[in-house]
């Protein structure tokens, strides 16, 4: 499915989103992924499964976009092993599907807004998720990356059978 959370600022968007990824825990009532709570799923299990881009992404360093997409890789990555065929496969694939491959060796951080929101959607979907959460995808973006990166979310749904949660104010 692809599911759109609308509400003002302030609303809970955000909160909802990290209830649902594990980052929060309920105060009260549960959130559950087939039956179970996130917190009784592993950390590597459950970021196999769901997927987040936040609303913002800081990198301290001077990481290239390949990079970023790479670390979408950690949850398959064993303590002793590098980075392995399959890993590299699924990080060409998620820059294809975002058309991020001419990126890649950019630092991500000259990248544009939109170039960056992909970078970052690229990045989740290197984890193979089964669920992706994004949280206000298109916020300080101009009409056309709006667009570009709403058109994006469309075709992961519909042509990689991607659920997508996508917590949004913008009702345009």
């Amino acid at each position: 499915e692809r599911v759109a959370l609308l509400g003002p600022h302030g609303a809970g968007k955000t909160t909802l989103l990290k209830l649902i990824s594990g980052a929060l825990t309920p105060a009260r009532g549960t959130v559950s992924l087939n039956g179970l709570t996130p917190g009784s799923i592993s950390k590597r299990s459950l970021a196999r499964t769901i997927a987040i881009v936040p609303q913002e992404f800081s990198v301290p360093f001077a990481f290239t976009a390949q990079e970023i997409v790479e670390l979408g890789r950690t949850p398959y990555l064993g303590l002793l092993h590098g980075v392995r065929a399959d890993d590299r496969l699924a990080v060409e694939k998620a820059m294809e599907l975002t058309d991020t491959i001419p990126l890649g060796q950019r630092i991500f951080n000259e990248l544009s807004g939109g170039e960056r929101q992909r970078v970052m959607i690229a990045m989740a979907l290197a984890q193979e998720p089964k669920i992706l959460l994004l949280d206000e995808p298109t916020q300080q973006l101009d009409i056309t990356r709006q667009a570009g990166i709403l058109d994006l979310i469309v075709n992961l749904n519909q042509e990689q059978g991607l659920t997508v949660l996508c917590a949004i104010h913008d009702l345009n």
